[in-house]
């Protein structure tokens, strides 16, 4: 099983950026920890602070037997009508992710233009919101857009 493990903008700053609310630990870390955690998955990385390369590389996954993604659109998560239709193109489940709670954040970032289109939403663990995403995936075998 191939599960797309995607980050959108600035959280190629994990563990640097605004420590109090993302945590120390960097994305190397989390994968690493993924990596022990599902031997059995290939867990594949992306990261852009682009719109447009997420979307590509949310196509991209299409045609490469990847099972389900797990997302964390960082703050186009609340202004991308763009990936919101990208999800709705896939066949595989979206997991969408976010290493805060956002409901204890700002207004605007109670508002996800993304949800809806995913098959679940994890927010609030910390870099543990990653695993629940991949678990999630794994035990519903990447099967439709449920998760």
């Amino acid at each position: 099983m191939k599960i797309l493990i995607m980050n959108g903008p600035n959280l190629n700053l994990l563990g640097e950026r605004e420590p109090g609310i993302y945590g120390r630990g960097t994305m190397d870390d989390c994968m690493e920890g993924l990596r022990r955690a599902f031997p059995e998955v290939e867990l594949v990385y992306y990261q852009s602070n682009v719109e447009g390369f997420l979307i590509d590389r949310l196509q991209q996954a299409r045609s490469e037997g990847v099972a389900g993604v797990v997302l964390n659109a960082g703050a186009y998560t609340h202004t991308s009508v763009a990936l919101h239709d990208c999800i709705r193109s896939l066949q595989m489940p979206v997991v969408e992710v976010h290493i805060s709670n956002v409901h204890r954040r700002e207004e605007f970032r109670h508002r996800s233009m993304i949800s809806a289109a995913c098959a679940g939403v994890i927010c609030g663990f910390g870099l543990d919101s990653y695993r629940l995403a991949v678990s999630a995936i794994v035990q519903a075998g990447g099967e439709g857009r449920e998760a």
